[in-house]
């Protein structure tokens, strides 16, 4: 097989970082873009010593002059608690950065994956999400920056898909966990896990019988290499999630008993605009990529917790 060199934006993000990993071990040269703003260097400290890997800081808001075969667009902060600190810089980055990276595919004749979100589905009144669902958001809600953002993104893929004859992907991700979770994203895993591990309440939104699927991290990288790799006129967008539903009351007494801990559940107030199920319908990703999520929930937490029983030991303290 000719080795690729592929551009991934985000790399050293937790998603990122774990596709340049495996993008590395399947032989491919790998530069590895990101503004450090979630993304952090740790992610990506074991693979600077592969001579195929390059790292870069540099924020896709601006151009970037590289050449590629192929580039993963993953450059955005995903978690509410990030998303929304900065809301006009989150749109600027799905959408400016789109319009960077679709300019650099174009000059390259390069291949571009987009990872879109579920986030584009909105608070669904459709139940599981298809792709074929066009969403219920609030575009004037404090989501609205991310939720909107990448919708626009998806919007320009597609018109330069059909304008310019771009060979694009779009996957759209639904709830992921992993190593290389930030402590302080705010999702409700590493929320859980942390609160968990220090044996603090744990902190339940509303009345907890909201829903969401999980996938680990690895299943999703899989899954973004099968809808990179698949036939051109295969564009999605797809759904990428493990389709199996949990309440936030569930997850939490599986987080508590993996931890070990003597965690009790408090209650808050729901936040605005938050979606009251979130469950992916994952039939095109069987049917055209032969994909489906291999690693249980049970499972990817005993990794995932024993990851930031790690980062804690080691002395992490939350960024001022």
């Amino acid at each position: 097989m000719t080795r690729k060199r592929v551009l991934v934006t985000g790399g050293a993000g937790f998603i990122g970082s774990h596709l340049c990993r495996r993008l590395l071990e399947r032989g491919d040269e790998v530069i590895c873009v990101d503004n450090y703003y979630t993304g952090t260097r740790d992610n990506i400290a074991p693979l600077l010593a592969n001579p195929r890997f390059e790292a870069i800081r540099h924020d896709v808001c601006l151009p970037l002059f590289v050449e590629v075969d192929e580039i993963y667009n993953l450059a955005c902060p995903a978690s509410p608690v990030h998303y929304q600190f900065d809301p006009v810089q989150t749109t600027k980055t799905s959408v400016h950065g789109a319009i960077n990276m679709l300019g650099l595919a174009k000059r390259c004749k390069a291949k571009i994956f987009q990872a879109s979100t579920s986030e584009v589905y909105g608070d669904p009144e459709v139940h599981p999400q298809p792709e074929t669902y066009w969403g219920r958001v609030n575009p004037i809600g404090i989501r609205a920056c991310y939720d909107e953002g990448k919708r626009c993104a998806e919007t320009l893929f597609f018109d330069y898909h059909r304008q310019h004859k771009l060979r694009i992907k779009v996957a759209r991700i639904f709830n992921t966990y992993g190593p290389h979770m930030r402590p302080d994203d705010g999702r409700v895993v590493s929320n859980f896990i942390i609160q968990a591990l220090r044996n603090e309440p744990i902190t339940i939104y509303g009345d907890g019988l909201q829903t969401r699927s999980f996938c680990y991290v690895d299943d999703l990288v899989r899954g973004f290499i099968a809808l990179m790799d698949s036939p051109d006129e295969i564009t999605g967008p797809i759904n990428l999630g493990r389709p199996h539903e949990f309440t936030m009351l569930e997850l939490a007494q599986l987080v508590i008993a993996e931890a070990g801990s003597s965690s009790t559940l408090t209650h808050q107030e729901l936040p605005q605009d938050d979606p009251t199920q979130r469950k992916p319908d994952i039939t095109q990703a069987r049917n055209i990529l032969g994909w489906e999520p291999e690693i249980a929930l049970e499972q990817g937490l005993k990794a995932t917790v024993a990851y930031f029983r790690s980062v804690l030991e080691a002395g992490w303290e939350p960024r001022s």
